[in-house]
């Protein structure tokens, strides 16, 4: 969603920061229940993590239009991350993501009984769980 933000002239420009208060919840999470944080400290981390993920986003469209694709899927995701030096955290995503895809499969055979192909979402589209070869665990859920 698109927020706004005061230009040195007052006027407000929009900007594609991610919302203050989804940002600020985040940030409580990590932090002891009584601890208070700033307008400042949220409204930095605010522009920080927008910066990285329009970084990470526009790496990996990159990527997809050189291949002539308009979708930009997780698997391209995990590609720019690692090269553009976060390589780091990629484990970790494509464990939440086998979790996410965990979740969804359960979730499709509740609602819809036993099914014969578990990464088929709603739409009938194939669940990308190519980011899962390789990948050995070590993640408690």
């Amino acid at each position: 969603p698109l927020t706004s933000i005061k230009t040195s002239d007052g006027t407000k420009e929009p900007d594609m920061y991610l919302p203050i208060a989804n940002v600020s919840r985040i940030m409580k999470k990590s932090l002891p229940a009584n601890a208070k944080i700033s307008k400042e400290a949220k409204e930095t981390v605010q522009e920080c993590v927008s910066e990285f993920i329009s970084f990470v986003t526009g790496e990996a469209s990159e990527k997809c239009q050189r291949e002539k694709r308009k979708t930009v899927n997780g698997d391209d995701l995990l590609w720019a991350m690692t090269t553009l030096g976060f390589q780091n955290y990629v484990g970790i995503l494509k464990a939440y993501l086998a979790k996410n895809d965990i979740v969804l499969a359960r979730n499709i055979d509740e609602d819809d009984g036993p099914s014969s192909s578990p990464h088929i979402n709603d739409d009938g589209a194939k669940i990308n769980t190519n980011y899962l070869h390789g990948f050995n665990g070590g993640v408690e859920w």
